[in-house]
């Protein structure tokens, strides 16, 4: 379903490029309903030039013309550039962030009372149109506003709705989880170079691997443990390779991976709260 509202990027960096390439290429949105702003003119002229959408350097200008906006600059920075654009909002605008660990009640604090504002976590597969989004209501919002964010995010991957106290387990999962993937195909494929393949082809193997397994279990809806089990006969190659997998503590390890970032997410967020 195509939305009907104007849209204003606040930041033009890798992610908001990729919702907003998804978003034209989906028919979500027509190129003329986004506005996106850039403190870089050749940035801004660079998306205006290859998306044909409004591009300026002036935040106020972009919140000006659009009925959702999407906070999409770094955390560090987006108290000043609410600070900044607050008194701009239209007056039902809904407010959509990405900035990872800016807690609901930091940017409700910013904006006019009663504003809607929806949280969300999404990851940089986004980037290819295969990303993961979490997104979760402010006080404010309603059922339509969450609709509308997963329209907008589902042109570039799948989303759920949460409540918000999941998106620091979201941000040290499927957030950061990309990390732990692109850490296990780097190890795959040195393996396989250990094993006399060459870097192509090892790279390239392992990448597809983790691929397929990951689309297999995605379109079968199959357990896990049920796919591996189908990977794994009596004294084979596979039950071999989990041994020594289990031997190195290799589950218990992604598990602490994910509780450690999930509570680094939890240490930002307090520090943004204090801002």
């Amino acid at each position: 379903m195509k939305l009907t509202q104007t849209i204003g990027f606040l930041g033009t960096g890798n992610m908001a490029e990729a919702l907003i390439k998804g978003l034209i290429a989906a028919g979500v949105v027509d190129p003329g309903q986004i506005h996106g702003s850039d403190p870089r003119p050749e940035r801004c002229e660079e998306m205006a030039k290859r998306y044909g959408i409004h591009a300026t350097t002036q935040n106020a200008d972009v919140v000006r013309h659009a009925e959702i906006v999407v906070l999409s600059v770094k955390p560090q920075i987006l108290p000043k550039v609410l600070d900044e654009v607050s008194s701009h909002l239209k007056p039902h605008a809904l407010v959509i962030s990405i900035a990872a660990g800016m807690p609901i009640a930091s940017i409700e604090r910013r904006v006019p009372p009663g504003t809607r504002v929806v949280r969300t976590m999404p990851n940089t597969p986004a980037l290819i149109g295969a990303g993961a989004t979490a997104i979760a209501a402010g006080q404010h919002a309603k059922d339509e506003d969450v609709e509308a964010t997963q329209r907008i995010f589902a042109a570039v991957g799948m989303t759920v709705v949460l409540d918000e106290s999941q998106l620091d387990a979201v941000t040290g999962l499927s957030g950061s989880g990309p990390a732990y993937v692109f850490l296990i195909i780097e190890a795959l494929s040195d393996a396989g170079v250990k094993m006399g393949l060459s870097r192509y082809n090892a790279q390239a193997l392992a990448a597809q691997t983790v691929h397929g397994s990951a689309k297999l279990l995605l379109e079968t809806g199959e357990h896990p443990g049920r796919l591996k089990d189908m990977v794994t006969s009596p004294g084979g190659t596979a039950i071999a390779g989990l041994h020594t997998l289990e031997a190195g503590g290799l589950r218990t390890t992604l598990i602490n991976a994910v509780e450690a970032a999930t509570n680094r997410s939890r240490e930002l967020g307090a520090l943004t709260e204090k801002k």
